[in-house]
């Protein structure tokens, strides 16, 4: 057995045994941003393309799930389905717009796309507005009643390994391969012959698809959509969870979504306000002492002291 099947036994026989020793409602949470941060990565650590707007496919399909468990009476696994497929549909819509454009323009576009989606989230009446999308049942996903915490974590435990193991194939393909190449140098990927922006578009679709499916799981662990789903911060969260962890890395966005959400659980009734001043610091220190991030930087340090 490999180190990378050995570290991936280990990471699962973790994700088994830790409702035993925290929250399972915290550890879902954590699950769902590791999710949507994975996905935030592959765009961007993957392909090199800077999304400000993916909070509009993580609460897009949210409240997309949400509505198909309350108001359509659908079940959970075809709402979760629903919201991942209309967050690829938006992410089709948006990639085909944005992937056009580098940098800050591309960015911008993003981030003006994702507001376009958070005003229609505000005035569609089937959104509840301002009170967001409330009382959403979870009922039960083959026969498993999803009203208990620790079914449902096991739940989403399972639709994380599969996630992570969907990326983890597919940066390492042939197809991974070609949005490293169009990340490094896109002029020469293009001189090549690659249809780079199929391939950005195809990324973009995967990346928006992946975001919804985190959303559709948390509207089932908090019953709940809200506009703070689809807002511009969520979107700013999961920039700072990808470059905390490390970007192009694989476990780096799943560290830094549980060290964020951990952080801002663990602050939330004792600093109130102050917790955006203090995860302000906190990633002013990690990006100055962490340039690759923290798994990034584990990874360089392993590479040093392994023995040649």
């Amino acid at each position: 057995m490999n180190r990378r099947a050995l570290w991936m036994l280990l990471l699962i026989a973790l994700g088994i045994a830790a409702p035993t020793l925290f929250y399972p409602v915290l550890l879902m949470k954590i699950l769902c941003f590791a999710i949507f941060a994975s996905a935030f990565n592959l765009l961007l650590g993957y392909t090199g393309l800077l999304s400000f707007g993916h909070a509009a496919f993580f609460g897009g399909a949210a409240y997309v799930a949400g509505y198909l468990i309350k108001d359509m009476a659908l079940p959970p696994l075809v709402a979760i389905l629903g919201g991942t497929l209309a967050a690829a549909f938006m992410g089709g819509l948006v990639g085909l717009l944005a992937i056009r454009r580098q940098g800050i323009y591309f960015a911008m576009i993003t981030l003006a796309m994702a507001q376009m989606v958070y005003f229609v989230c505000l005035q569609l009446p089937q959104t509840g507005g301002e009170d967001g999308l409330q009382g959403v049942p979870r009922g039960s996903i083959v026969g498993l009643d999803l009203n208990n915490d620790l079914t449902l974590y096991y739940v989403i435990l399972i639709f994380f390994i599969a996630v992570f193991a969907l990326i983890y194939r597919t940066i390492h393909s042939p197809f991974g391969q070609i949005l490293k190449a169009i990340r490094e140098n896109e002029p020469r990927a293009i001189s090549l012959g690659y249809d780079v922006a199929r391939y950005k578009l195809l990324a973009f679709v995967l990346s928006s698809g992946l975001a919804g499916l985190a959303g559709a799981l948390k509207v089932l662990v908090f019953k709940f959509a809200t506009l703070t789903d689809a807002h511009w911060h969520t979107s700013g969260e999961v920039v700072l969870m990808t470059i905390l962890g490390g970007i192009g890395t694989v476990f780096g966005p799943a560290v830094g979504a549980t060290i964020i959400v951990t952080l801002e659980s663990q602050l939330a009734d004792k600093a109130g306000s102050l917790v955006t001043v203090i995860m302000g610091f906190i990633f002013v220190l990690c990006v100055l002492m962490f340039r690759k991030g923290i798994v990034g930087e584990l990874l360089e340090l392993l590479k040093g002291v392994r023995p040649h």
